[in-house]
């Protein structure tokens, strides 16, 4: 039986720290992990530069809460779990992914969390585990699961090397170049079809 297991912010929605950079006017945050494999400093430095410019959870919520998916991935998602289960591994966090993941169509969501002080704003991250993408592939491997694994960023490499199928969608070119052992898709109807070709292998 197979499992889809897919990355969020890049695969399914927009790149969530972008949509923050342009509506603050700090391109600063428009840094994301696929351009930074560190994820502990690109977060420690997210979070710095939010408590420097005075913004807020509830700020960036209501950011969040203007976006939509990707132009195609809901319909994409509802074709996808006639044929497979559906897990999307996120290094995001529920506090921002959820209203995302609602309008997708609330598929299983396996994410981090946000430390809030009593003022609203971002002190701190928890990850759920280290290698949480990589350690959720390996976990269902032992339930006897096949993997299909659906990535954009560094972030998402430990993932598509522990999978039985690993794919990049729409990634930058630096990601491409560099894990070219992974074929890239740039449109839904070409992931689709290789999905199929999987399925039927």
């Amino acid at each position: 039986m197979f499992i889809t297991c897919l990355d969020l912010e890049g695969v399914l929605i927009p790149e969530i720290w972008i949509a923050i950079a342009k509506y603050t006017k700090i391109p600063q945050l428009e840094i994301t992990t696929r351009e930074e494999p560190d994820y502990d400093k690109l977060m420690k430095k997210r979070i710095e530069i939010l408590n420097v410019n005075n913004i807020t959870l509830n700020e960036i919520q209501n950011i969040i809460k203007k976006m939509k998916p990707i132009q195609g991935a809901k319909k994409f998602l509802e074709w996808l779990h006639e044929l497979s289960e559906i897990f999307i591994l996120t290094d995001s966090y529920l506090e921002f992914a959820k209203p995302m993941v609602k309008a997708l169509g609330n598929y299983g969501l396996f994410c981090h969390n946000l430390e809030i002080n009593e003022k609203g704003k971002i002190i701190d991250y928890t990850l759920r585990l280290q290698n949480m993408k990589k350690l959720t592939v390996q976990k269902l491997h032992e339930l006897n699961y096949v993997i299909i694994a659906v990535g954009d960023s560094y972030n998402d490499i430990a993932m598509l090397k522990e999978a039985d199928f690993g794919l990049l969608f729409n990634p930058p070119e630096n990601v491409r170049a560099e894990f070219s052992q992974f074929p890239s898709f740039f449109e839904y109807t070409e992931l689709k079809k290789k999905i199929q070709e999987i399925l039927k292998s």
